[in-house]
C-alpha cells in the first residue's frame, strides 16, 4: 500500500512538472518559429533601418522629425486582380501628444498603379503622414490615397529642407525601394486599410485600431522591433498641445 501511494505521488509529480513546463516549451517553440505578425514587424523594422541608412539619399531627417504618422509596408507585390494593382501588409504608428510613438496597428495596402514601377515584381513602401487627417481617416478603417488624403512622392536627401508648401499640399509623402533603387513614388488610387485580423491576434479581439494607436500601452514583444526602429529614426519630440 505504501509503495502504491509512493508510486502515485511520483506519477502525480511528473504530470505536474510536465504541465508547468508546457508554457516554457511553447514559448521556446514560438521564438524559433515566429508568427506571421512577428515576421511582418521584423521586416518592417528592417526596411526602415535600411532606408534610413542609404547614404545621402534617405528620407529627410526633418521630415522624419515632423511626421505625425509612419507606415512601413515591406514587399508589396503585384496583385492577382487588375492590371498594375498591388498588395502588401505592414504596420503603422502615430505620434502621440508627448512626442512618442504609439503602439502600432497592422495595415494593408491595395490597388493603384504605384507610379512607373514597370517590370518591378516587389516594392518596399514607407509612407510619411504629415497631418492628422490621413491618420484619422485610416483609424475609421480605410484611407484612399488621392481622395481621403492627398499623396505625393516624397523628397529625397537626408539633409534636404522641407518647405511648408510640401507639407500643406500633401497629407502623405510616399517612398519606395525596388531592386536596390530608392525614390519617391506616386500612389494615387491605392487604399490603406486596417488589418483587423492581425490586430486581434496580437492585441485581442476587443481592441480596435483607434484604441491601439492612441497610447503606448499595447506595445508587446511581437511589435517591439518596429517600435524600436521608429524611435531610433524618428525620436520623440514635443508637440503642440492644440494637436
Amino acid at each position: 500500500m505504501i509503495r502504491r501511494n509512493h508510486f502515485l505521488t511520483v506519477l502525480l509529480s511528473i504530470v505536474l512538472l510536465s504541465m508547468s513546463g508546457t508554457p516554457l516549451l511553447a514559448q521556446k517553440s514560438q521564438d524559433k518559429n515566429p508568427t506571421d505578425e512577428a515576421k511582418r514587424a521584423q521586416e518592417a523594422a528592417a526596411v526602415l533601418t535600411e532606408v534610413m541608412n542609404i547614404p545621402e539619399q534617405g528620407i529627410p531627417e526633418e521630415l522624419m522629425s515632423r511626421a505625425t504618422g509612419i507606415a512601413v509596408i515591406p514587399h508589396v507585390v503585384k496583385g492577382a486582380f487588375g492590371i498594375g494593382g498591388r498588395y502588401g501588409k505592414g504596420l503603422m504608428a502615430q505620434r502621440l501628444a508627448n512626442g512618442q510613438w504609439s503602439s502600432p496597428t497592422f495595415v494593408e495596402i491595395g490597388g493603384g498603379s504605384f507610379g512607373l514601377q514597370i517590370g518591378v515584381e516587389a516594392t518596399d513602401l514607407v509612407l510619411i503622414f504629415t497631418d492628422r487627417g490621413g491618420v484619422d481617416s485610416l483609424m475609421k478603417g480605410k484611407v484612399k490615397l488621392g481622395a481621403d488624403a492627398t499623396v505625393a512622392a516624397g523628397p529625397v536627401g537626408r539633409k534636404a529642407e522641407i518647405g511648408t508648401d510640401i507639407l500643406l499640399k500633401s497629407g502623405v509623402l510616399s517612398y519606395s525601394r525596388s531592386k536596390g533603387l530608392f525614390a519617391g513614388i506616386s500612389l494615387d488610387g491605392a487604399a490603406i486599410t486596417v488589418d483587423d485580423d492581425a490586430n486581434h491576434k496580437v492585441y485581442g479581439r476587443n481592441i480596435d485600431a483607434k484604441t491601439i494607436v492612441n497610447s503606448r500601452q499595447y506595445i508587446n514583444p511581437v511589435v517591439t522591433p518596429f517600435v524600436s526602429a521608429m524611435e531610433k529614426y524618428s525620436p520623440a519630440r514635443a508637440t503642440k498641445t492644440s494637436q
